[in-house]
């Protein structure tokens, strides 16, 4: 499966929003990629796809900015991917010619649906919320202290 950079940088900036969600803050663009080194024009693009998807809120002004919709453990990646990469789960076009209609239903019922269906499970099973504590997991800066 290769997901777009669209895709990825929805991912990402979406993860970051959320290791900053209990703040309370709205976060703007220009904070994200400046953050996450992103172009600032190409991130606009992804928000509002983000935003006509129903996962992130606007508002304008000095004060304004994005915020997550929902709390992130309620974010999937599908979620996410749906919102912004608008062919990657378009049902699979036909393969055969129309003279055989029963190799098609073969391969449609044995090969494409359960694999568009373990992409599914596999990507609704993954919240924002795993994402960002996953990440906590390889953090360098931990903070150790060690004592001589």
């Amino acid at each position: 499966m290769r997901i777009s950079v669209k895709g990825r940088y929805a991912i990402i900036a979406l993860i970051n929003m959320a290791q900053l969600y209990n703040n309370g803050e709205y976060i703007t663009i220009i904070s994200i990629s400046e953050r996450l080194g992103i172009s600032k024009i190409y991130l606009e693009q992804v928000f509002s796809l983000l935003k006509r998807g129903g996962l992130v809120n606007s508002v304008k002004g000095a004060q304004g900015g994005y915020q997550l919709s929902r709390v992130p453990q309620e974010i999937t990646v599908y979620d996410i991917l749906t919102a912004v990469e608008l062919t990657l789960f378009e049902r699979t076009e036909e393969t055969v010619s129309p003279g055989f209609p029963e190799i098609e239903t073969a391969l449609r019922r044995s090969v494409f649906d359960p694999l568009d269906d373990a992409v599914k499970t596999a990507l609704q099973g993954i919240t924002l919320y795993d994402l960002a504590d996953e990440i906590e997991k390889y953090r360098t800066d931990q903070g150790y202290m060690f004592f001589i």
